[in-house]
């Protein structure tokens, strides 16, 4: 019989888009159940993936009844199924999973850490969420920041043995399908379907972020310096691919404003499929503020794009400064604007760095090798 395995994640997007692949991997070596909320869609994810599933109603939101009802489910799972392994992803299911596999005596709890939400926080929040973290470590057997700014941070703040933490690979939670991000995958007709449909001519320079449109993605700072570069640089457009969380974590009204009135800007709102869009685009802007390690740098640099990106873990490390693109302060919107200004004025500059784009992905980031690195890891502790 095949060892038992639990992944947990607290919503099941972040089991689909993060994790995609991987769960279907381990499972030729594993008897895997994938635990989060929202019975509906992670049913659709194991059936994609080939392995069972469990709904367990967690929230992103700091919820302390919910969070005890998911604690006493979770630990009645454990008991009944007994897993060697339990390996939770994101913060809610963090805290979750392991004090329920701790209490469970489960093995092997495996913790990874893909940013930490409580480094935007203050006051009595940060108190709560310092608390949080360090308790989850503690329960945790094994903890993985999936880059190496992660793991110096979490050795800082001293919230755990630094024995625990180890970094895989070369960093990354899930890798990149190289294979699927390649921009021969995207025809020329699907590109020049979306420049039509947004009016954006094949002679506009066009600025592209992907992700949540939200104030810790840097968004506010974002249009700002768009704004300044459109009045040098009248063919200058800027797609915003991704959703807004009005409730969590709000865009300033201004910033709004500017969105809907300025032409240039295209909101597109959350798409299944970003490579067209990365296609038709020149630079990716991820001006966030915080990350554990960026998907989608990953999935534009895949696809032949430099990158401008926030001196933060996990950007810091997929970009290499004027190689595969370049790296700025957070929150500050006029090195943004300079740094948007000097690619479109040095096409020198840009295409080389989008020659390099590509091979700095595919060298370091491959799917399959980070998935190895895991199992590999497993087998280790096992």
């Amino acid at each position: 019989m095949k060892p038992k395995l639990i992944r947990i994640t607290t919503v099941p997007i972040s089991m689909d888009k993060l994790l995609y692949g991987q769960l279907s991997y381990m499972s030729d070596y594993y008897d895997i159940t994938a635990i989060s909320s929202d019975e509906t869609y992670l049913k659709k994810v194991g059936e994609r993936e080939g392995v069972a599933t469990h709904a367990i109603e967690m929230s992103r939101e700091i919820t302390p009844i919910k969070d005890l009802l998911a604690l006493i489910a979770l630990v009645r799972l454990l008991k009944r199924e007994k897993p060697l392994i339990v390996h939770s992803h994101t913060p809610k299911a963090g805290i979750v999973g392991m004090l329920a596999a701790k209490i469970a005596k489960v093995p092997f709890r495996l913790h990874t850490v893909a940013g930490m939400p409580l480094m935007e926080a203050t006051g009595v929040k940060r108190k709560i969420l310092n608390r949080v973290e360090r308790l989850t470590y503690a329960c945790a057997t094994h903890v993985y920041p999936n880059s190496l700014g992660l793991k110096d941070i979490i050795v800082e703040m001293k919230f755990c043995n630094p024995q625990k933490l180890k970094v895989l690979g070369n960093g990354s939670s899930n890798g990149i399908n190289t294979h699927y991000f390649d921009p021969e995958q995207i025809s020329t007709s699907q590109t020049e379907d979306l420049r039509k449909q947004h009016n954006i001519a094949d002679s506009d320079f066009v600025f592209v972020f992907v992700g949540r449109l939200v104030k810790d993605k840097g968004i506010n700072e974002l249009v700002i310096a768009f704004e300044q570069v459109q009045k040098f640089h009248a063919h200058a457009k800027l797609l915003l691919v991704g959703h807004y969380e009005n409730e969590l974590d709000p865009l300033f009204p201004k910033t709004l404003a500017l969105i809907y009135q300025n032409a240039s800007i295209i909101s597109v709102g959350f798409q299944t499929d970003v490579r067209p869009y990365l296609k038709l685009s020149n630079i990716l802007v991820f001006p966030s503020y915080r990350e554990g390690f960026p998907n989608v740098v990953m999935q534009a640099g895949a696809m032949g794009l430099p990158c401008i990106v926030t001196n933060i873990n996990g950007c810091n490390e997929i970009i290499t400064e004027g190689v595969n693109g370049t790296i700025i302060p957070v929150k500050n919107k006029m090195e943004l604007k300079i740094k948007m200004q000097l690619y479109i004025e040095n096409p020198e500059l840009y295409l080389s760095q989008r020659t390099n784009a590509r091979l700095q992905i595919t060298s370091r980031y491959d799917q399959k090798v980070i998935w190895e690195a895991i199992h590999q890891e497993y087998c280790s502790l096992t």
